[in-house]
């Protein structure tokens, strides 16, 4: 019998992805031992009715250059070649039924998306099928929620960088060395994205 994999899933838009998502994945990893993390950028993200600013494509690009020689990360693109809103049961589910051993699924979410995650689409059936991991910048703003949702609290350094900011950075003609990955920056720049 195989062992029992640990595995953490980490969406976004990675509208691009950034030094901050790359801190906040690493620090899950450790922190719960994970085997690996999926990064899962969204297809059409359900709570952003005007979508990500970069085509899905290029987004999956971006997070396979962001994670560029880390063993523990891959890029999983289920939710960019499913029509419709990207709910994350379903992704979930279609991960957990194509899984080729057993799995321990671990959903990685911020502070904020835990305070609306009873809101979110089939919530049990997410927190039955994916323990959740809630980070925090410095443990702030994790207080215990519902019961029928525990969480694994992980604490991650203070990084102020988002990706609203890098983009606003692009359009102003301003540097993002140092904010995003380089080999995300040379693919920014060399498509003119965010410009």
């Amino acid at each position: 019998m195989s062992a029992v994999r640990r595995v953490g899933l980490f969406g976004g838009t990675f509208d691009p992805p950034h030094l901050g998502h790359l801190i906040a994945a690493e620090e899950v990893r450790d922190a719960l031992e994970l085997d690996e993390v999926l990064w899962i950028p969204a297809g059409r993200p359900p709570h952003r009715p005007e979508g990500p600013v970069a085509p899905a494509d290029v987004r999956v690009r971006l997070a396979e250059a962001a994670i560029q020689g880390h063993d523990g990360f891959r890029v999983w693109d289920g939710e960019t070649r499913r029509a419709g809103p990207s709910w994350t049961v379903d992704t979930v589910r279609a991960l957990a039924e194509a899984a080729p051993q057993p799995t321990e699924w671990t959903l990685i979410i911020g502070a904020d998306q835990y305070r609306a995650f009873g809101e979110w689409r089939e919530p049990e059936v997410v927190a039955r099928l994916a323990r959740l991991a809630v980070v925090s910048r410095e443990g702030a703003g994790i207080t215990p929620g519902e019961p029928r949702f525990p969480f694994h609290a992980v604490a991650i350094p203070r990084i102020d960088i988002s990706s609203s900011e890098i983009r606003r950075r692009r359009k102003e003609g301003r540097s993002i060395r140092y904010l995003v990955p380089e080999p995300v920056r040379r693919i920014v720049e060399a498509e003119d994205l965010y410009v």
